[in-house]
């Protein structure tokens, strides 16, 4: 039997495997070595668009008013069925348009002398962010105001074991254009940089990473 000290000759397998953990070693050192620094991500300001399209849902209020509905859903013809004034085309108007215009309704109607109406968005459904690529669950969901690239990449069920997720295309819709930028999302989990917050119709795709 071997004994500690004696040099025992080791099988084709051992090589083998001691060979496999030495490529792995080299390849997590060199992708190391090829992380850029990380920066702050370069994208132009968000641009706010709060005009409610279709399948969008927001809450409407008449302060004093308890008992009626609050949550409304825009129809596919732009209208939302709202109390006393019926339907009201609201299709591209933002939330401060449709309060003033359901205020003035209700006044024309001499429901009320002089309500005050409160509108805030819960979902755009007909804005939509898509999350590509080396995630979970690839998918397009509605745009929430507030939501971040790392939001949106938890939405889409995390990234998978291939992702390179220090190289996340984020593309963006500008007048102008489109701009793309490259983010580091490890950089954002380790709080070397901000995170970037989202506008209605961004694209991210987390590529894969190279073996």
């Amino acid at each position: 039997m071997p004994c500690w000290g004696v040099n025992v000759p080791r099988s084709a397998a051992t090589h083998s495997i001691m060979f496999q953990r030495r490529q792995l070693l080299g390849g997590l050192l060199a992708v190391a070595a090829c992380r850029p620094e990380p920066k702050p991500v370069d994208l132009p300001p968000i641009e706010e668009l709060n005009s409610v399209g279709a399948g969008d849902t927001f809450t409407l209020e008449i302060i004093g008013e308890k008992d009626l509905p609050t949550a409304y859903e825009v129809a596919p013809d732009g209208t939302v069925a709202l109390p006393f004034i019926n339907r009201v085309e609201v299709d591209g108007l933002e939330p401060q348009q449709i309060s003033e215009k359901v205020r003035q309704a209700l006044i024309a109607g001499q429901f009320f002398t002089n309500p005050v109406v409160v509108v805030s968005i819960k979902a755009f459904k007909s804005k939509q962010i898509t999350v590509a690529g080396e995630v979970k669950e690839p998918n397009s969901f509605p745009y929430r105001p507030g939501m971040t690239l790392s939001t949106a990449i938890a939405k889409a069920g995390g990234m998978t074991t291939l992702a390179r997720s220090y190289q996340v295309v984020l593309v963006r819709k500008t007048r102008d254009g489109s701009k793309k930028a490259i983010v580091d999302y490890d950089a954002i989990n380790n709080n070397e940089i901000a995170d970037v917050p989202l506008q209605a119709g961004d694209k991210i795709t987390v590529p894969q990473r190279a073996f």
